[in-house]
């Protein structure tokens, strides 16, 4: 080998080094960007979830969050549904857990768009809502795995109809949602 073509070969090989080093500088500098978009996002998710679902339409209470997670472009959430309001309290009982049902439907609607606006990156999630019960404790009354390209139209006019096309399970006896067996949560493969 020539001092001419050495000089050109080490030349060559310093450049494939600079660009293996310049390529990774990028790809850290994506994932980092990444990291940063997606703190960005639960943070705006969360704050949001704080701000926009305060109230609800048919109780006051707050939404209690229990967890999120992300893994990828999957996420998983869990939280507590609003109690019946307090205002219900003079309504016969089943009027009250009616209006806490519809409110626990339009509540996981919303967070399924909330949650896919303030994460871009996330496709699918799965939802647990439970209810406070003083007897049994906390008890699953809505779960389901959400996709973004799963989206109802707003013109159905049924709540649980909507909620279902979104890909969340539910049992609802005369307008009140009930407890979810352990065997109709399982999942059959």
């Amino acid at each position: 080998m020539s001092a001419s073509n050495s000089v050109t070969h080490r030349l060559g090989a310093s450049q494939d080094f600079l660009r293996s080093k310049a390529a990774s500088a990028a790809e850290a500098t994506h994932a980092t960007m990444s990291l940063t978009m997606q703190l960005y996002g639960i943070g705006y998710f969360i704050r949001t979830l704080g701000v926009q679902l305060r109230f609800g339409h048919f109780s006051r209470a707050p939404l209690k969050l229990l967890r999120l997670e992300l893994r990828g472009d999957a996420a998983e959430c869990d939280w507590v549904a609003r109690p019946a309001d307090a205002w219900d309290a003079d309504l016969p009982r089943p009027a009250g857990d009616r209006h806490a049902s519809m409110q626990a439907l339009e509540d996981a609607i919303a967070l399924r768009g909330l949650l896919f606006g303030a994460l871009p990156g996330v496709n699918t999630a799965v939802f647990r809502v439970y209810r406070e019960c003083a007897s049994t404790g906390p008890e699953l009354i809505i779960e389901g795995a959400v996709a973004r390209e799963h989206s109802p139209a707003q013109s159905i006019r049924s709540l649980a109809m909507r909620a279902k096309l979104c890909g969340l399970r539910f049992w609802l006896e005369d307008g009140i949602l009930e407890a979810l067996q352990p065997e109709e949560c399982a999942m059959s493969f």
